[in-house]
Protein backbone atom coordinates (compact mmCIF):
# COMPACT_ATOMS: atom_id res chain seq x y z
CA UNK A 1 0.00 0.00 0.00
CA UNK A 2 1.38 3.39 -0.94
CA UNK A 3 1.51 6.61 1.59
CA UNK A 4 0.02 9.85 0.32
CA UNK A 5 1.56 13.14 0.67
CA UNK A 6 -0.82 15.90 0.11
CA UNK A 7 0.86 19.78 -0.47
CA UNK A 8 -1.79 22.55 -0.33
CA UNK A 9 -1.39 26.36 -0.94
CA UNK A 10 -2.55 29.07 1.24
CA UNK A 11 -2.43 32.65 1.30
CA UNK A 12 -1.84 33.67 -2.18
CA UNK A 13 -0.97 31.98 -5.49
CA UNK A 14 2.54 31.51 -7.06
CA UNK A 15 4.44 30.32 -3.57
CA UNK A 16 6.21 27.36 -5.26
CA UNK A 17 3.58 24.10 -4.35
CA UNK A 18 5.49 22.67 -7.11
CA UNK A 19 8.64 22.94 -6.32
CA UNK A 20 8.25 21.94 -2.82
CA UNK A 21 6.26 18.97 -4.02
CA UNK A 22 9.51 17.80 -6.46
CA UNK A 23 12.08 18.43 -3.65
CA UNK A 24 10.37 16.39 -0.78
CA UNK A 25 10.00 13.83 -4.04
CA UNK A 26 13.89 14.21 -5.07
CA UNK A 27 14.78 13.75 -1.08
CA UNK A 28 12.30 10.73 -0.51
CA UNK A 29 13.85 9.17 -4.01
CA UNK A 30 17.55 9.85 -3.06
CA UNK A 31 16.37 7.67 -0.01
CA UNK A 32 15.58 4.76 -2.10
CA UNK A 33 11.66 5.40 -2.46
CA UNK A 34 9.78 4.83 -5.41
CA UNK A 35 7.64 8.26 -5.84
CA UNK A 36 5.69 10.34 -8.13
CA UNK A 37 4.02 13.39 -7.84
CA UNK A 38 0.23 14.11 -9.07
CA UNK A 39 -1.10 17.78 -10.23
CA UNK A 40 -4.62 18.59 -9.46
CA UNK A 41 -6.07 21.57 -11.23
CA UNK A 42 -9.36 23.40 -9.68
CA UNK A 43 -9.55 25.15 -13.79
CA UNK A 44 -13.03 23.63 -15.56
CA UNK A 45 -10.56 23.15 -18.55
CA UNK A 46 -10.09 19.85 -19.59
CA UNK A 47 -6.56 20.33 -20.00
CA UNK A 48 -4.32 23.51 -20.24
CA UNK A 49 -3.78 22.83 -24.18
CA UNK A 50 -6.19 25.43 -25.83
CA UNK A 51 -4.90 27.99 -23.22
CA UNK A 52 -2.97 30.45 -23.91
CA UNK A 53 0.59 30.37 -22.11
CA UNK A 54 -0.01 34.19 -21.22
CA UNK A 55 -2.78 32.88 -19.39
CA UNK A 56 -1.15 29.53 -17.60
CA UNK A 57 2.24 29.32 -18.98
CA UNK A 58 3.79 26.71 -21.00
CA UNK A 59 1.68 23.65 -21.95
CA UNK A 60 3.86 20.32 -21.03
CA UNK A 61 3.38 16.99 -22.85
CA UNK A 62 4.17 14.09 -21.30
CA UNK A 63 5.61 10.74 -23.33
CA UNK A 64 2.02 9.41 -23.70
CA UNK A 65 0.52 12.54 -24.78
CA UNK A 66 -1.03 14.07 -22.45
CA UNK A 67 -1.18 17.99 -22.22
CA UNK A 68 -0.34 19.07 -19.09
CA UNK A 69 0.23 21.70 -16.26
CA UNK A 70 3.82 23.07 -16.30
CA UNK A 71 4.13 21.77 -12.93
CA UNK A 72 4.75 18.32 -14.16
CA UNK A 73 7.94 19.37 -15.99
CA UNK A 74 9.28 20.05 -12.65
CA UNK A 75 8.77 16.93 -11.45
CA UNK A 76 10.26 15.50 -14.48
CA UNK A 77 13.17 17.36 -14.16
CA UNK A 78 13.79 17.03 -10.41
CA UNK A 79 12.63 12.92 -10.29
CA UNK A 80 14.18 12.26 -13.89
CA UNK A 81 11.63 9.53 -14.54
CA UNK A 82 8.84 10.69 -16.64
CA UNK A 83 5.25 11.28 -16.07
CA UNK A 84 1.74 10.60 -17.52
CA UNK A 85 -1.81 11.03 -18.17
CA UNK A 86 -2.62 9.95 -14.55
CA UNK A 87 -0.25 12.51 -12.91
CA UNK A 88 -2.61 15.48 -14.15
CA UNK A 89 -6.30 15.73 -13.50
CA UNK A 90 -8.22 19.06 -13.91
CA UNK A 91 -11.91 19.48 -12.69
CA UNK A 92 -12.98 19.64 -16.11
CA UNK A 93 -12.01 16.05 -16.53
CA UNK A 94 -13.60 15.37 -13.67
CA UNK A 95 -16.82 16.80 -14.14
CA UNK A 96 -16.83 15.47 -17.96
CA UNK A 97 -16.22 11.58 -16.26
CA UNK A 98 -19.09 12.19 -14.08
CA UNK A 99 -21.60 13.36 -16.63
CA UNK A 100 -20.71 11.02 -19.08
CA UNK A 101 -21.47 8.14 -15.98
CA UNK A 102 -24.51 9.98 -15.50
CA UNK A 103 -25.86 9.83 -19.25
CA UNK A 104 -25.02 6.01 -19.51
CA UNK A 105 -26.68 5.47 -15.90
CA UNK A 106 -24.17 4.06 -13.78
CA UNK A 107 -25.71 6.18 -10.96
CA UNK A 108 -29.19 4.75 -11.11
CA UNK A 109 -31.64 7.09 -10.97
CA UNK A 110 -29.47 9.61 -7.92
CA UNK A 111 -28.85 12.78 -7.90
CA UNK A 112 -25.60 13.65 -8.72
CA UNK A 113 -23.89 15.77 -6.57
CA UNK A 114 -20.68 17.35 -5.18
CA UNK A 115 -20.37 15.29 -2.45
CA UNK A 116 -19.90 12.08 -3.12
CA UNK A 117 -19.64 12.01 -7.02
CA UNK A 118 -17.77 14.68 -7.44
CA UNK A 119 -15.83 13.97 -4.68
CA UNK A 120 -15.89 10.44 -5.13
CA UNK A 121 -14.02 10.59 -8.87
CA UNK A 122 -11.78 12.79 -7.39
CA UNK A 123 -10.48 10.44 -4.36
CA UNK A 124 -10.61 7.82 -7.43
CA UNK A 125 -8.06 9.25 -9.42
CA UNK A 126 -5.74 10.11 -6.08
CA UNK A 127 -5.34 6.28 -5.29
CA UNK A 128 -5.01 5.63 -8.75
CA UNK A 129 -1.12 5.90 -9.09
CA UNK A 130 -1.05 4.11 -5.63
CA UNK A 131 -2.80 1.00 -6.85
CA UNK A 132 -0.37 -0.17 -9.28
CA UNK A 133 2.57 -1.24 -7.28
CA UNK A 134 5.33 0.91 -8.88
CA UNK A 135 5.06 3.44 -6.26
CA UNK A 136 6.00 3.69 -2.18
CA UNK A 137 5.15 7.20 -2.06
CA UNK A 138 2.42 9.32 -3.76
CA UNK A 139 2.12 13.06 -3.84
CA UNK A 140 -0.64 15.22 -4.88
CA UNK A 141 -0.23 18.52 -5.49
CA UNK A 142 -3.25 20.91 -5.01
CA UNK A 143 -3.65 24.03 -7.15
CA UNK A 144 -4.99 27.09 -6.52
CA UNK A 145 -5.26 28.31 -2.83
CA UNK A 146 -7.61 27.16 0.00
CA UNK A 147 -10.11 29.64 0.23
CA UNK A 148 -10.93 29.68 -3.46
CA UNK A 149 -14.90 28.13 -4.17
CA UNK A 150 -12.40 26.13 -7.03
CA UNK A 151 -10.62 24.03 -4.57
CA UNK A 152 -13.04 23.25 -2.40
CA UNK A 153 -14.22 19.69 -3.45
CA UNK A 154 -10.72 19.03 -3.72
CA UNK A 155 -9.96 19.83 0.22
CA UNK A 156 -13.04 17.68 0.96
CA UNK A 157 -11.83 15.04 -1.31
CA UNK A 158 -8.62 15.20 1.45
CA UNK A 159 -10.75 15.43 4.31
CA UNK A 160 -12.45 12.42 3.52
CA UNK A 161 -9.37 10.55 2.74
CA UNK A 162 -7.92 11.43 6.10
CA UNK A 163 -10.61 9.08 7.59
CA UNK A 164 -10.51 6.52 5.05
CA UNK A 165 -6.53 5.93 4.76
CA UNK A 166 -4.75 4.72 7.92
CA UNK A 167 -3.28 7.75 10.44
CA UNK A 168 0.41 6.88 9.03
CA UNK A 169 -0.96 6.22 5.45
CA UNK A 170 -1.81 10.03 4.89
CA UNK A 171 -0.21 13.41 5.45
CA UNK A 172 -1.12 17.18 4.67
CA UNK A 173 1.78 19.73 4.36
CA UNK A 174 0.85 23.02 3.62
CA UNK A 175 2.89 25.74 1.92
CA UNK A 176 1.92 29.44 3.07
CA UNK A 177 3.66 32.91 3.38
CA UNK A 178 4.96 34.88 6.11
CA UNK A 179 5.27 38.58 4.46
CA UNK A 180 8.33 40.76 6.03
CA UNK A 181 6.81 44.44 6.65
CA UNK A 182 9.61 46.59 5.97
CA UNK A 183 8.53 49.02 7.79
CA UNK A 184 8.10 47.49 11.03
CA UNK A 185 10.95 45.48 10.47
CA UNK A 186 8.61 42.54 11.15
CA UNK A 187 7.70 39.00 9.81
CA UNK A 188 3.92 38.46 10.40
CA UNK A 189 2.37 35.22 11.04
CA UNK A 190 -1.32 36.41 10.67
CA UNK A 191 -1.66 35.33 7.45
CA UNK A 192 -0.40 31.76 8.15
CA UNK A 193 -2.49 31.48 10.87
CA UNK A 194 -5.87 32.35 9.01
CA UNK A 195 -5.18 29.95 6.41
CA UNK A 196 -4.36 26.95 8.47
CA UNK A 197 -8.21 27.85 10.66
CA UNK A 198 -9.59 28.21 6.82
CA UNK A 199 -8.61 25.23 6.12
CA UNK A 200 -9.32 23.43 9.47
CA UNK A 201 -13.14 24.54 9.22
CA UNK A 202 -13.08 22.35 5.48
CA UNK A 203 -11.82 20.01 8.46
CA UNK A 204 -8.24 19.36 7.05
CA UNK A 205 -5.35 19.47 9.43
CA UNK A 206 -2.04 20.46 8.01
CA UNK A 207 0.70 18.16 9.75
CA UNK A 208 3.52 19.83 8.51
CA UNK A 209 3.61 23.27 7.67
CA UNK A 210 6.05 25.06 4.85
CA UNK A 211 6.65 29.16 5.32
CA UNK A 212 8.06 31.13 2.02
CA UNK A 213 9.73 34.25 3.43
CA UNK A 214 11.81 36.58 2.53
CA UNK A 215 14.08 37.03 5.84
CA UNK A 216 14.83 33.95 8.17
CA UNK A 217 12.60 33.12 10.78
CA UNK A 218 13.93 32.51 14.65
CA UNK A 219 13.02 29.91 16.47
CA UNK A 220 9.87 32.11 18.56
CA UNK A 221 8.08 32.78 15.50
CA UNK A 222 8.42 28.81 14.49
CA UNK A 223 7.05 28.15 18.53
CA UNK A 224 4.08 30.86 17.66
CA UNK A 225 3.06 29.15 14.35
CA UNK A 226 2.79 25.66 15.71
CA UNK A 227 0.55 27.02 18.70
CA UNK A 228 -1.71 28.61 17.16
CA UNK A 229 -1.76 26.20 14.04
CA UNK A 230 -2.01 22.65 15.69
CA UNK A 231 1.46 21.39 14.97
CA UNK A 232 5.00 20.56 16.35
CA UNK A 233 7.96 22.88 16.51
CA UNK A 234 9.69 20.58 14.20
CA UNK A 235 6.93 20.57 11.54
CA UNK A 236 7.47 24.61 10.94
CA UNK A 237 9.93 24.47 7.99
CA UNK A 238 11.23 27.23 6.58
CA UNK A 239 11.92 27.95 2.98
CA UNK A 240 13.54 31.13 2.37
CA UNK A 241 14.17 32.59 -1.54
CA UNK A 242 16.56 30.63 -2.91
CA UNK A 243 18.97 31.75 -6.46
CA UNK A 244 18.00 29.29 -8.08
CA UNK A 245 14.54 26.37 -7.15
CA UNK A 246 17.27 23.33 -7.60
CA UNK A 247 18.74 24.72 -4.47
CA UNK A 248 15.92 24.32 -2.87
CA UNK A 249 15.94 20.67 -2.33
CA UNK A 250 18.85 20.85 -0.13
CA UNK A 251 17.57 24.11 1.61
CA UNK A 252 14.84 21.46 2.61
CA UNK A 253 17.36 18.62 3.68
CA UNK A 254 18.85 21.12 6.13
CA UNK A 255 15.51 22.20 7.44
CA UNK A 256 14.14 18.25 7.68
CA UNK A 257 11.22 18.25 5.55
CA UNK A 258 11.74 14.59 4.69
CA UNK A 259 12.51 13.44 8.37
CA UNK A 260 9.35 15.41 9.63
CA UNK A 261 7.06 13.10 6.65
CA UNK A 262 8.97 10.09 7.40
CA UNK A 263 8.38 10.03 11.02
CA UNK A 264 4.73 11.20 10.74
CA UNK A 265 3.99 8.62 7.92
CA UNK A 266 6.02 6.07 10.32
CA UNK A 267 8.76 5.16 7.65
CA UNK A 268 11.69 4.19 9.73
CA UNK A 269 14.78 6.39 9.00
CA UNK A 270 17.95 4.09 7.83
CA UNK A 271 19.80 6.43 5.78
CA UNK A 272 20.94 9.50 4.59
CA UNK A 273 19.46 10.70 0.90
CA UNK A 274 22.19 10.51 -1.42
CA UNK A 275 22.51 13.62 -2.97
CA UNK A 276 25.99 13.33 -4.73
CA UNK A 277 24.51 13.97 -8.75
CA UNK A 278 22.64 16.87 -7.33
CA UNK A 279 25.22 18.56 -5.68
CA UNK A 280 27.76 18.03 -8.21
CA UNK A 281 25.21 19.68 -10.35
CA UNK A 282 24.98 22.97 -8.16
CA UNK A 283 28.62 22.94 -8.20
CA UNK A 284 28.76 23.26 -11.95
CA UNK A 285 26.05 25.62 -12.41
CA UNK A 286 27.24 27.86 -9.32
CA UNK A 287 30.15 28.23 -10.46
CA UNK A 288 30.84 28.28 -14.10
CA UNK A 289 33.97 29.09 -16.17
CA UNK A 290 32.70 30.53 -19.10
CA UNK A 291 29.79 32.39 -20.02
CA UNK A 292 27.59 32.50 -23.80
CA UNK A 293 24.52 35.02 -24.51
CA UNK A 294 21.47 32.92 -26.48
CA UNK A 295 18.55 34.65 -28.28
CA UNK A 296 15.36 33.38 -27.22
CA UNK A 297 12.78 34.62 -30.23
CA UNK A 298 9.33 33.49 -29.59
CA UNK A 299 5.86 35.34 -29.23
CA UNK A 300 5.52 35.18 -25.19
CA UNK A 301 8.62 36.55 -23.99
CA UNK A 302 7.39 39.05 -21.65
CA UNK A 303 6.19 35.93 -19.62
CA UNK A 304 9.19 33.37 -18.44
CA UNK A 305 6.48 30.57 -17.27
CA UNK A 306 5.59 30.46 -21.37
CA UNK A 307 9.12 29.14 -21.69
CA UNK A 308 9.61 27.23 -19.01
CA UNK A 309 11.23 23.71 -20.65
CA UNK A 310 14.01 25.77 -22.77
CA UNK A 311 14.62 28.25 -20.00
CA UNK A 312 15.19 24.88 -17.54
CA UNK A 313 17.42 23.61 -20.44
CA UNK A 314 19.99 26.21 -21.16
CA UNK A 315 20.56 25.79 -16.70
CA UNK A 316 21.15 21.83 -17.43
CA UNK A 317 23.52 22.26 -20.36
CA UNK A 318 24.52 25.06 -18.69
CA UNK A 319 25.82 23.05 -16.21
CA UNK A 320 26.68 20.20 -18.31
CA UNK A 321 29.13 22.41 -20.54
CA UNK A 322 30.25 24.85 -17.39
CA UNK A 323 29.24 27.64 -18.42
CA UNK A 324 26.57 30.57 -17.79
CA UNK A 325 23.95 30.74 -20.11
CA UNK A 326 22.48 34.60 -19.83
CA UNK A 327 19.38 34.04 -22.42
CA UNK A 328 18.13 37.58 -23.93
CA UNK A 329 14.64 37.47 -25.39
CA UNK A 330 14.11 39.07 -28.75
CA UNK A 331 10.23 39.84 -29.40
CA UNK A 332 10.33 39.04 -33.24
CA UNK A 333 7.72 41.44 -34.06
CA UNK A 334 10.14 44.11 -34.12
CA UNK A 335 13.07 42.57 -35.92
CA UNK A 336 13.31 43.64 -39.70
CA UNK A 337 16.10 43.74 -42.11
CA UNK A 338 16.94 46.67 -41.38
CA UNK A 339 18.07 46.30 -37.41
CA UNK A 340 18.84 42.36 -37.50
CA UNK A 341 22.31 42.74 -37.15
CA UNK A 342 22.24 45.14 -34.37
CA UNK A 343 19.83 43.48 -32.54
CA UNK A 344 21.68 39.86 -33.10
CA UNK A 345 25.07 41.04 -33.52
CA UNK A 346 26.25 40.47 -29.17
CA UNK A 347 24.75 37.27 -28.99
CA UNK A 348 26.87 33.40 -29.16
CA UNK A 349 23.32 31.21 -30.34
CA UNK A 350 20.34 32.18 -31.37
CA UNK A 351 16.92 29.48 -30.78
CA UNK A 352 13.67 30.35 -32.65
CA UNK A 353 10.88 29.13 -29.91
CA UNK A 354 7.72 26.97 -30.80
CA UNK A 355 4.54 28.87 -31.47
CA UNK A 356 1.32 28.84 -33.29
CA UNK A 357 -0.09 32.03 -35.47
CA UNK A 358 1.37 34.08 -37.89
CA UNK A 359 2.21 37.24 -35.27
CA UNK A 360 6.27 37.97 -35.34
CA UNK A 361 6.60 35.34 -38.41
CA UNK A 362 8.59 37.65 -40.51
CA UNK A 363 10.96 38.41 -38.08
CA UNK A 364 11.75 35.25 -37.18
CA UNK A 365 12.64 34.14 -40.78
CA UNK A 366 15.04 37.35 -40.80
CA UNK A 367 16.93 36.53 -37.75
CA UNK A 368 17.32 33.16 -39.36
CA UNK A 369 18.74 34.11 -42.60
CA UNK A 370 21.07 36.21 -40.18
CA UNK A 371 21.93 33.63 -38.19
CA UNK A 372 22.62 31.64 -41.38
CA UNK A 373 24.60 33.94 -43.28
CA UNK A 374 26.63 34.59 -40.19
CA UNK A 375 27.53 31.38 -39.06
CA UNK A 376 25.58 32.07 -36.01
CA UNK A 377 25.01 28.61 -33.90
CA UNK A 378 21.11 28.21 -34.94
CA UNK A 379 18.84 26.02 -33.02
CA UNK A 380 15.04 25.89 -34.30
CA UNK A 381 12.44 23.95 -32.35
CA UNK A 382 9.17 23.15 -34.12
CA UNK A 383 7.87 26.27 -35.17
CA UNK A 384 11.56 27.41 -35.22
CA UNK A 385 12.43 24.44 -37.02
CA UNK A 386 9.44 24.94 -39.78
CA UNK A 387 10.77 28.90 -40.07
CA UNK A 388 14.07 27.73 -41.05
CA UNK A 389 12.48 25.80 -43.99
CA UNK A 390 10.61 28.44 -45.02
CA UNK A 391 13.59 30.72 -45.00
CA UNK A 392 16.07 28.38 -46.58
CA UNK A 393 13.39 27.92 -49.60
CA UNK A 394 12.97 31.64 -50.01
CA UNK A 395 16.48 32.78 -49.74
CA UNK A 396 18.36 29.85 -50.47
CA UNK A 397 16.57 27.90 -53.55
CA UNK A 398 14.42 30.88 -54.60
CA UNK A 399 10.85 30.55 -54.00
CA UNK A 400 10.19 33.85 -52.77
CA UNK A 401 6.54 33.49 -51.65
CA UNK A 402 7.58 29.97 -49.93
CA UNK A 403 5.35 29.44 -46.69
CA UNK A 404 3.47 27.37 -44.20
CA UNK A 405 0.05 26.94 -45.17
CA UNK A 406 -0.23 27.99 -40.86
CA UNK A 407 0.27 31.98 -42.62
CA UNK A 408 -0.34 31.49 -45.72
CA UNK A 409 -3.21 28.70 -46.82
CA UNK A 410 -2.78 29.68 -50.82
CA UNK A 411 1.40 30.06 -51.45
CA UNK A 412 2.50 28.50 -54.38
CA UNK A 413 5.22 26.96 -52.50
CA UNK A 414 4.07 25.34 -49.35
CA UNK A 415 6.84 23.92 -47.95
CA UNK A 416 5.17 23.08 -44.45
CA UNK A 417 1.46 21.88 -44.48
CA UNK A 418 -0.83 20.50 -42.69
CA UNK A 419 -0.67 16.73 -41.59
CA UNK A 420 -2.83 14.75 -43.23
CA UNK A 421 -4.71 13.43 -40.49
CA UNK A 422 -5.10 16.90 -39.40
CA UNK A 423 -7.31 18.12 -42.26
CA UNK A 424 -10.36 16.62 -41.55
CA UNK A 425 -10.13 17.75 -37.57
CA UNK A 426 -12.22 20.22 -36.09
CA UNK A 427 -11.80 19.73 -32.16
CA UNK A 428 -8.98 21.80 -31.25
CA UNK A 429 -8.38 19.61 -27.61
CA UNK A 430 -5.66 17.45 -27.70
CA UNK A 431 -6.29 16.69 -31.44
CA UNK A 432 -2.65 17.81 -32.50
CA UNK A 433 0.16 15.11 -32.85
CA UNK A 434 0.93 14.84 -29.55
CA UNK A 435 3.37 12.49 -27.14
CA UNK A 436 6.95 10.16 -27.69
CA UNK A 437 7.38 9.27 -31.40
CA UNK A 438 10.38 7.55 -32.88
CA UNK A 439 13.11 9.10 -35.32
CA UNK A 440 15.39 7.80 -37.53
CA UNK A 441 18.79 9.31 -38.07
CA UNK A 442 21.53 9.64 -41.27
CA UNK A 443 24.41 8.07 -39.65
CA UNK A 444 27.36 10.32 -39.90
CA UNK A 445 25.00 13.28 -39.70
CA UNK A 446 25.46 15.94 -37.10
CA UNK A 447 22.24 14.62 -35.60
CA UNK A 448 23.80 11.35 -35.13
CA UNK A 449 26.43 12.76 -33.55
CA UNK A 450 25.09 14.60 -31.06
CA UNK A 451 22.77 12.23 -30.15
CA UNK A 452 25.43 9.21 -29.94
CA UNK A 453 22.82 6.84 -31.96
CA UNK A 454 20.84 6.88 -35.11
CA UNK A 455 17.49 5.65 -33.03
CA UNK A 456 15.94 8.08 -30.92
CA UNK A 457 12.19 9.01 -29.27
CA UNK A 458 11.42 12.89 -28.84
CA UNK A 459 7.93 13.92 -27.94
CA UNK A 460 5.67 16.21 -30.63
CA UNK A 461 3.19 18.63 -30.22
CA UNK A 462 2.55 20.08 -33.88
CA UNK A 463 -0.26 20.07 -36.78
CA UNK A 464 2.03 20.91 -39.39
CA UNK A 465 4.90 19.36 -41.34
CA UNK A 466 7.41 19.47 -43.54
CA UNK A 467 6.38 18.93 -46.64
CA UNK A 468 7.60 16.06 -48.25
CA UNK A 469 7.47 16.72 -51.96
CA UNK A 470 10.10 19.56 -51.93
CA UNK A 471 11.89 17.02 -49.61
CA UNK A 472 14.72 16.34 -53.40
CA UNK A 473 14.49 20.47 -54.14
CA UNK A 474 15.78 21.02 -50.20
CA UNK A 475 18.64 18.38 -50.55
CA UNK A 476 19.92 19.20 -54.23
CA UNK A 477 20.16 22.99 -52.54
CA UNK A 478 22.30 21.11 -49.24
CA UNK A 479 19.74 21.28 -46.27
CA UNK A 480 19.69 17.78 -44.73
CA UNK A 481 16.59 16.04 -43.48
CA UNK A 482 18.89 14.40 -40.89
CA UNK A 483 15.51 12.76 -38.84
CA UNK A 484 12.86 11.14 -40.25
CA UNK A 485 10.20 9.55 -37.97
CA UNK A 486 10.15 5.78 -39.72
CA UNK A 487 6.28 4.74 -39.61
CA UNK A 488 5.56 7.99 -41.38
CA UNK A 489 8.19 9.12 -43.62
CA UNK A 490 7.57 12.83 -41.99
CA UNK A 491 10.89 15.02 -41.25
CA UNK A 492 11.48 15.53 -37.92
CA UNK A 493 15.54 17.11 -37.96
CA UNK A 494 17.16 19.49 -40.65
CA UNK A 495 20.74 20.88 -40.66
CA UNK A 496 23.00 22.26 -42.64
CA UNK A 497 26.18 20.02 -42.95
CA UNK A 498 28.65 22.83 -43.69
CA UNK A 499 27.55 25.21 -40.71
CA UNK A 500 29.17 25.42 -37.11
CA UNK A 501 25.49 24.72 -35.57
CA UNK A 502 22.16 24.86 -37.71
CA UNK A 503 19.63 22.50 -36.55
CA UNK A 504 15.84 22.37 -37.06
CA UNK A 505 13.58 19.58 -34.63
CA UNK A 506 9.90 19.67 -35.59
CA UNK A 507 9.93 17.73 -31.69
CA UNK A 508 10.51 19.45 -28.60
CA UNK A 509 13.70 17.95 -26.69
CA UNK A 510 12.95 20.37 -23.98
CA UNK A 511 10.52 18.20 -23.05
CA UNK A 512 13.13 15.18 -21.69
CA UNK A 513 16.11 17.77 -20.61
CA UNK A 514 16.38 16.83 -16.65
CA UNK A 515 19.01 17.60 -13.95
CA UNK A 516 20.71 13.93 -14.38
CA UNK A 517 19.91 13.83 -18.06
CA UNK A 518 20.23 17.03 -20.38
CA UNK A 519 18.82 17.26 -24.05
CA UNK A 520 21.77 16.50 -25.79
CA UNK A 521 20.57 19.30 -28.56
CA UNK A 522 20.95 21.57 -25.73
CA UNK A 523 24.11 20.37 -24.28
CA UNK A 524 25.79 20.65 -27.90
CA UNK A 525 24.41 24.04 -28.71
CA UNK A 526 25.60 25.97 -26.12
CA UNK A 527 28.80 24.12 -26.39
CA UNK A 528 28.81 25.67 -30.30
CA UNK A 529 27.37 29.20 -28.62
CA UNK A 530 30.81 28.26 -26.29
CA UNK A 531 33.13 27.84 -29.26
CA UNK A 532 31.52 30.68 -30.78
CA UNK A 533 32.28 32.84 -28.03
CA UNK A 534 35.93 32.05 -27.85
CA UNK A 535 36.40 32.59 -31.65
CA UNK A 536 34.79 36.02 -31.48
CA UNK A 537 36.80 36.33 -28.46
CA UNK A 538 40.02 35.46 -30.53
CA UNK A 539 39.56 37.51 -33.24
CA UNK A 540 38.85 40.73 -31.34
CA UNK A 541 42.23 40.05 -29.77
CA UNK A 542 44.09 39.40 -32.72
CA UNK A 543 42.71 42.75 -34.38
CA UNK A 544 43.04 44.51 -31.28
CA UNK A 545 47.32 43.77 -31.04
CA UNK A 546 47.71 44.28 -34.87
CA UNK A 547 46.24 47.54 -34.45
CA UNK A 548 49.13 47.79 -31.28
CA UNK A 549 51.77 46.67 -33.48
CA UNK A 550 51.02 49.35 -36.30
Amino acid sequence: MAKYIFVTGGVTSSLGKGIIAASLAKLLQARGFRVTIQKFDPYINVDPGTLNPYEHGECFVTEDGAETDLDLGHYERFLNTPTSQANNVTTGRIYQTVINKEREGAYLGKTVQVVPHITDEIKRRILLLGKDGKHDIVITELGGTVGDIESLPYIEAVRQLQWELDEQDCLVVHLTLIPYLRAAKELKTKPTQHSVKMMSENGVHPDVIVCRTEEPMYNDLKKKIALFCNVTPDAVIEATDMSTIYEVPLEMLREKLDVICMKKLGIPIEKEPDMTKWRAFLDKLKYPKSKVTIGLIGKYVELQDAYKSILESFIHAGAMNECKVVVQNIHSEFLTQENVAEKLRNLDGLLVAPGFGHRGIEGKIVAIQYARENNLPFFGICLGMQMSVVEYARNVIGWTDAHSTEMNPDTAHAVIGLMEEQKKITVKGGTMRLGAYTCELIPGSKAATIYGSTQISERHRHRYEFNSQYLADFEKAGMVPSGRNPESGLVEMVELPDHPFFVGCQFHPELKSTVEAPAPLFVHFIAAAKQYAEDKTNKAKIAEEKIAHQ
